[in-house]
């Protein structure tokens, strides 16, 4: 029996009640689910006059070798269940969210004594508080990062007892309030985790008065050493507040949704509105399948979203009215508890919110669509563009960019990326550990690093003389440095060439703030906005420099942090620190090792080795 007599017999048996259909292939894998009130007129539709259809599904058709039915008492059944099955096939044909398994989350486990903050990919019910989902793991750690700073929560993961002899470094450097030694009790802990949450949740308003309330006591008690330090956390949040946007008066909490569309990608832009303002945004991608139109593809986008996101806002802004609109809001609903609209504005500030919002979603789809297509001929068409908007002397085959990273004024270092003919160049790369500058000085450091690396380049060919092959390859003449900061990064840089008398390589500087760039002698930025591939390439050397600078930072923190308590060790002295260092190089590399391979350096008792073991584990 052919295929077209057994799917025609099988059409007939199908009832016509709500359900969920899967198309499968002749390997039985599923193609496209879908879901109908009646599901015996949903299945004759692609049957009965294929050629009437879009091409499109004309497409699906001639794959389609069987089809399996799930029968629902609802039609709101049916859109969670056919939601529950995408995730779970993927079917190349439906609208889906890359990777939507694995988006990462922030957790803070409420059950522990001394809750933890904690990245992680798994939501479970366990009683702990989570937040996102976020884009990519990137986005939790620069969130994670910005909360060490702003809250004096712990980062260890040793059970506190409270009677721990000493503290660990983040307790000296401010950012740890030292549970493990008694130095603050359950309550005050918990305190600092629910202003934690109330800042995760938008409500920097009531964290400012916790805290404020905070330093009035301490100052009260005489006690001006805790009074700063909620001082200074009560500036770092007011700055963050001052760069959050005011979108409204009144306290409303909405996400702004927008997506924009080419081929078989969309790029959604989402902002995050908590308590009147613009807390944050995040991005995500999806694959198209064939429900090319922005209706079934918003309407894919939020059921697979707020199905894995913990938080559901009261309203939800959208660009054009979705398919089953009703259904959607009642499973919204139901899921949060409260009542859930999803609204497409027309007037006010809302309706500006979702273009500021589908401006983004366009903006990204344009830049990331067109690195994809990228050929060699592409990126070179790129940077002779990037030679004319800049007005470099000649074509930027090799250009440098210079990032600073300090945290606290402590371990300073500085990166130098290399992109070649448009792609990084890795090998090229350079780390600087700033020698001359104490506490926090970006500009210092940049002069001390383009000094360090263009003082060969400033001699006469024939003066110069390298002791190494490092050397040799920064003797290189870069065709454009790049320097990440604004305006006051970029006059440094041009005082430095100055003064080594360098009048051969062009300068500029890219403001992470609004992507700007800038260049010598012009006070506004330059303008990228027809040429966003251009920019792009600026924004990839940049963002290459900044991991670079960041991944060497950690690891003098995490050098300096193990080393200094060595120290406090008896019978550890400069000869065996050294002979540590070279074997081990890192907490992590300790924390892995076994009391027979730490016995095997020289000097190193089984009694050390126990000694270095568990400084090790309890500065995991």
């Amino acid at each position: 029996m052919s295929k077209n007599i057994k799917l025609s017999e099988k059409i007939k048996s199908v009832p016509g009640k709500p359900g969920v259909y899967m198309m499968k292939d002749i390997s039985s894998s599923v193609l496209y689910v879908g879901k109908a009130l009646n599901l015996r007129n949903r299945i004759k539709s692609y049957f009965s006059a294929p050629k009437s259809l879009p091409l499109k599904i004309q497409h699906l058709i001639k794959n389609v070798h069987d089809f399996d039915l799930i029968f629902t008492s609802t039609e709101q059944e049916a859109l969670i269940l056919e939601n529950n099955m995408i995730k779970w096939h993927q079917p190349k044909f439906n609208a889906r969210l890359k990777d939507d398994k694995s988006y990462p989350f922030i957790k803070i486990n409420l059950s522990e004594e001394f809750p933890q903050i904690y990245f992680t990919r798994k939501i479970k019910k366990d009683g702990s508080r989570y937040f996102g989902p976020f884009a990519s793991a990137k986005s939790v750690r620069n969130t994670l990062t910005l909360l060490k700073k702003l809250f004096p929560y712990r980062s260890c993961t040793k059970e506190i007892t409270g009677i721990d002899s000493k503290p660990c470094l983040d307790f000296h450097i401010k950012q740890c309030m030292g549970p493990c030694i008694g130095n603050i009790d359950q309550n005050d802990y918990l305190e600092i985790i629910n202003e934690v949450i109330l800042f995760l949740e938008g409500n920097t308003a009531k964290v400012s008065n916790s805290i404020m309330s905070k330093m009035k006591t301490a100052s009260k008690n005489l006690e001006f050493e805790k009074a700063a330090i909620f001082r200074n956390q009560l500036e770092s949040i007011e700055l963050i507040k001052e760069k959050q946007k005011v979108i409204q008066h009144e306290n409303s909490n909405f996400d702004s949704i927008a997506i924009t569309s080419i081929e078989k990608t969309s790029w959604i832009e989402i902002f995050f509105i908590r308590q009147g303002k613009l807390i944050g945004e995040d991005h995500f991608t999806m694959h198209n399948g064939f429900d090319s139109e922005t209706n079934l593809i918003l309407k894919a986008f939020i059921m697979q979203f707020y199905e894995i996101n913990p938080y559901i806002p009261p309203e939800i802004l959208i660009q054009t009215e979705i398919q089953d609109m009703e259904s959607i809001q009642n499973w919204l609903s139901q899921k949060k508890d409260s009542n859930v609209s999803i609204k497409i504005p027309l007037r006010g500030n809302k309706l500006k919110i979702l273009n500021m919002s589908l401006e983004n979603s366009k903006q990204r789809a344009s830049i990331e669509s067109t690195t994809k297509k990228f050929t060699t001929k592409d990126t070179t068409k790129m940077l002779k563009k990037l030679q004319e908007i800049l007005n470099l002397p000649r074509f930027p085959k090799r250009i440098e960019c210079y990032d600073i990273s300090n945290i606290s004024g402590t371990n300073s270092v500085a990166s130098m990326s290399v992109f070649n003919n448009g792609n990084p160049s890795p090998h090229s790369y350079r780390k600087f550990k700033i020698k001359s500058v104490q506490g926090i000085n970006d500009y210092a450091m940049i002069k001390e690093v383009l000094e360090r690396r263009f003082k060969s380049i400033s001699q006469k060919p024939g003066e110069i003389t390298p002791e190494s092959q490092n050397q040799q390859q920064l003797s290189e003449i870069p065709d454009l440095v790049l320097i990440d900061g604004g305006k006051g990064h970029l006059s440094t840089a041009v005082q430095v060439f100055l003064e080594l008398g360098i009048n051969n390589v062009p300068l500029a500087s890219i403001a992470k703030q609004n992507e700007e760039i800038f260049i010598p002698n012009f006070s506004e930025p330059v303008e990228f906005s027809s040429n966003p591939e251009s920019l792009n390439i600026l924004q990839k050397i940049r963002d290459e420099a900044h991991r670079f600078a960041i991944n060497y930072h950690r690891k003098l923190r995490s050098k300096t942090a193990l080393f200094s308590s060595i120290d406090t060790i008896p019978g550890i002295g400069p000869k065996k620190r050294k002979s540590i260092l070279n074997k081990f190089g890192s907490i992590k590399n300790i924390n892995k090792s076994s009391i027979e391979e730490i016995t095997k350096i020289p000097g190193i008792s089984e009694k050390l080795a126990k000694q270095l073991l568990s400084i090790s584990k309890n500065m995991q």
